[in-house]
């Protein structure tokens, strides 16, 4: 995600640690084998198309094979019981929601809660944070704990709250990242969704921070970087075969998803298409 969506969001009140003792692990015990993992697409990735043909956007990712989307930020005019329809009518579910906090914050969280019911959305991802909330340790550990608060509130909902990381995420408080002490002062039910291009912008490492947190990348952000103007996924300079490795093995993994930021019009759709058939290439 880029600054602008940052501050749109501020500016609307929207191996595993397996250590037995005096026994020698097998293979098997030390890394599970790889899994299949679905993909989806974020639809910030297309929003301008969105707002003006939800219906037609929703039919061709279909189309293009993927099977499932994450909402982000807007309904785009349209109803729960609409939203479970389009995707329903063209094969898709629901993978997770991008929103503000304040959407899961007093009034508003039994609606928002309401709504994911209806279109069984199983993930409310906070996509940003106001600086100060990570600012230093004493801002984390608080905002940890209205995360903490919100998982309990969720789970008899059947539904999980985590966070999405930004570049600016990734600089040092006390020595660590903010990421770091923010997955720390979190319980293991707190979704961490890596964004892979936007922790590698900010200086971050992606793949000590995967194994740093095994099973909490429950969905993950398989955007590129380092590629050319106009690069999309698979065609920058990350490692996928390494990532892809951990996501599939001990880091929990049930979900990738494509974002292609900075698109627009019939380009944009044109981009998460190239996307997809880069990822089937890899043979996933």
């Amino acid at each position: 995600m880029n600054l602008s969506r940052r501050q749109m969001l501020q500016l609307s009140a929207g191996a595993a640690a397996a250590s037995i003792l005096g026994t020698r692990l097998t293979p098997t015990a030390v890394a599970a084998p790889a899994k299949k993992i679905p993909l989806g697409l974020e639809l910030w990735s297309v929003r301008q198309l969105c707002e003006k043909e939800l219906p037609r956007v929703l039919q061709a990712v279909a189309k293009m094979g993927y099977d499932a989307v994450e909402l982000a930020h807007s309904y785009y005019g349209y109803d729960a019981a609409a939203w479970r329809k389009l995707l329903d009518d063209n094969g898709l579910k629901s993978c997770g929601m991008h929103m503000g906090l304040p959407a899961l914050q007093g009034e508003a969280f039994q609606k928002t809660v309401d709504i994911h019911k209806v279109i069984g959305t199983p993930y409310l991802i906070i996509a940003s944070l106001p600086h100060k909330s990570l600012a230093s340790l004493q801002a984390i550990i608080e905002t940890g704990k209205q995360f903490n608060d919100l998982s309990k509130k969720l789970a008899p909902h059947g539904m999980k709250i985590g966070y999405h990381c930004h570049g600016g995420d990734f600089a040092k408080v006390d020595g660590r990242t903010a990421w770091e002490l923010f997955g720390e002062n979190t319980n293991p039910d707190v979704l961490l969704q890596l964004d892979i291009g936007n922790c590698l912008g900010g200086g971050g490492d992606p793949v000590a921070m995967l194994k740093k947190f095994p099973g909490r990348s429950v969905s993950i952000h398989i955007k590129d970087h380092g590629g050319k103007p106009g690069a999309v996924f698979g065609e920058g300079a990350v490692n996928w075969k390494e990532v892809f490795e951990i996501c599939e093995t001990i880091g929990g993994t049930k979900r990738y998803i494509i974002e292609e930021e900075g698109r627009a019009g019939q380009q944009a759709l044109d981009d998460v298409r190239r996307a997809i058939q880069n990822f089937r290439k890899m043979g996933k």
